[in-house]
């Protein structure tokens, strides 16, 4: 049938491979090299963010240390409530944070505009939702210790 018409079954149905898709995106124009200006132009950085900086890097730090002890507690002590939810909540926030630089890194604002927004957008959803979702672990199972105990005794 198709022979008849003149079609060919492969030229119907194309399938999009991850380079074309990816080129399909549409960027912001940038300058060749990245480069702004000439060399005797003055530095202008980039407007501070309260959020960005060394204030974000150093929770993140501490979010990362305060992990290890917080893991390691309910195998000496056993599974508390405060410890668990804690552990709960940093373990959010460093999945957030890591997810968040990623993002930063590899969709900067400057190359692709409104897609920068959507990806941060859908990272705070997910956050949210999993975030609720931990809420209801922590309430109706008992914790998160509590499953990996499960787990490990199966």
């Amino acid at each position: 049938m198709l022979s008849r018409l003149g079609l060919r079954a492969h030229t119907l149905v194309k399938p999009a491979t991850t380079t074309q898709l990816i080129r399909s995106i549409k960027t912001i124009p940038q300058p060749p090299g990245f480069i702004v200006g000439t060399v005797n132009d003055a530095y202008v950085p980039p407007k501070p963010h309260k959020l960005e900086g060394s204030l974000h890097w150093t929770a993140e730090r501490l979010v990362s240390i305060g992990l290890v002890p917080l893991t390691l507690a309910p195998l000496f002590t056993g599974a508390s409530t405060l410890v668990d939810s804690t552990l709960s909540a940093l373990l959010l926030y460093h999945c957030y944070a890591g997810f968040q630089s990623c993002i930063i890194d590899y969709i900067p604002k400057r190359v692709y505009g409104a897609y920068h927004n959507y990806a941060m957008y859908l990272l705070t959803l997910g956050t949210a939702v999993a975030g609720y979702g931990v809420y209801e672990i922590e309430k109706k199972e008992g914790g998160l210790c509590h499953i990996v105990g499960k787990v490990w005794a199966a």
